[in-house]
């Protein structure tokens, strides 16, 4: 009797270990599984969104209509301005200002922003040359500049753009 007692216990422990095989063999499928269907879905699964013309076109009508985010010019004074270096060479610019909505537009037109912005102007012009603007390069860093000083005095508004309507170095 005592040889069935000790069979007992070891045909428990067996039993344990069968089941534990089971159940981690069912999860290991289930985690493969899902991983399978996650790179199914992600990849060969996929579909590209379905995009018409009329779709996009009354998108784009309709972000047109919104007031808020259509682009304003603002055209500035022209400016006569001395550049640095030798000989002496004067700069007439007149620039005009793109800017991202008509709460910005607004905000650029009011007189102390609009003093602000022809001073932070005048005063990169004078420390240019005549051969820092010479090339299309030169002209594009001047945008650039004017674009981030005058986006630095703004709180609300975006100089989206900046063009130059009349640019004459003498």
């Amino acid at each position: 009797m005592s040889e069935a007692k000790e069979a007992a216990p070891a045909g428990g422990k067996k039993n344990m270990g069968t089941i534990l095989q089971i159940v981690f063999a069912v999860l290991n499928l289930s985690v493969i599984g899902g991983g399978a269907y996650m790179v199914y879905a992600s990849t060969i699964g996929w579909e590209s969104p379905k995009i018409t013309e009329e779709m996009a076109g009354r998108e784009l009508a309709s972000l047109g209509e919104s007031e808020d985010f259509s682009p304003l010019v603002y055209t500035m004074d022209k400016f006569t301005v001395n550049l640095d270096g030798q000989p002496k060479r004067t700069i007439r610019i007149e620039v005009n200002l793109q800017m991202l909505g008509k709460e910005g537009f607004e905000e650029v037109m009011e007189p102390e922003n609009r003093a602000k912005a022809r001073d932070r102007i005048v005063r990169m012009l004078n420390e240019k040359n005549f051969t820092d603007l010479d090339s299309i390069q030169g002209k594009l860093f001047l945008k650039d500049k004017i674009a981030g000083e005058v986006n630095g005095i703004l709180r609300r508004g975006v100089v989206k753009d900046v063009f130059f309507s009349d640019f004459v170095v003498q």
